[in-house]
This record gives C-alpha cells, structure tokens and sequence, in this order.
C-alpha cells in the first residue's frame, strides 16, 4: 500500500522501483500480480511512449499500465536498470536511468539510458514521459530480422 506520510516524489519512486523489482523477480508481467504496483500509480495515470517503439504509445490507467509491462516483457528478455539518478522539484521529478537489456526477438544486447519525467500528486505516479537516445536503435534491436 502507498505509505501516507510521503508525498516526496523522489522517495514515491524510489519506493515504485523497488516495487518493480519484487514484481519481476516473482514472475513479471502475465505471472506476478500487478498489485505491487498499483499503489504507486494513480487510477489515471498515463504513460506516454514513443511511437517508434515496439511497446509505444499512450497507456493509461492500471490496466494500460499491465498492458505496457506485458508490451515490454515481449520485447525484452532482460531490462536491467543499472543505475538511476533523480532530480526533483515539487510534484516533477526527472530520473535518469542507464539501460542493459536483452531484446526477445534477436537476443540483441544494447546498452542505452532513459530520461524520464515523471509527475507525482498526492504520493502516486500521475504521469510519465520517457525519452529515448535513440529510438531507431531499440527498434531494430527488437525487430526479428
């Protein structure tokens, strides 16, 4: 459950990220149960992806955010966080994270980093908006040839 005495955007996601993890290591997407999650997403939160992306689009609510981790996992067969930095000011927070992952389809390895926005009202994630280096290269990495 989402802890009320914290709003602190930085300590919402850090505390989401650790939840992320518990929720891979039981299994992820299509296994595990989303509800380690959802307590850090509001019931309206969107998740804007790049189109160019194999699991791009909006996404929205909680089950547009199961079908964005069931979207990931087809194309990734590991998406190893490596390191994170966060900066925040209020309700925004900007997290940069350095990207291993393994794509599913040509067992292509790319190591890459993610800049994200990523707004936070009342303790929950509200909104989210990654942005990629290089959108082409994650594509084709994904992309069976």
């Amino acid at each position: 459950m989402n802890d009320p005495l914290t709003t602190d955007a930085v300590a919402v996601l850090t505390r989401m990220y650790t939840a992320e993890a518990e929720y891979l290591a039981a299994g992820g997407p299509g296994e595990a149960s989303f509800d380690l999650l959802a307590p850090y997403f509001s019931p309206d939160v969107v998740l804007h992806q790049a189109d160019a992306l194999p699991y791009g689009g909006t996404w929205r609510g909680h089950a547009g955010m199961e079908q964005f981790f069931l979207a990931m996992s087809a194309a990734w067969e590991s998406f190893d966080m490596e390191e994170q930095e966060f900066l925040a000011t209020g309700e925004t927070a900007v997290v940069l994270t350095r990207v291993r992952a393994r794509a599913r389809a040509t067992g292509r390895e790319l190591a890459f980093p993610i800049l994200q926005t990523i707004r936070v009202e009342d303790g929950r994630i509200v909104e989210v908006h990654p942005f990629y280096w290089d959108t082409a290269a994650v594509a084709d990495a994904c992309a069976p040839q």
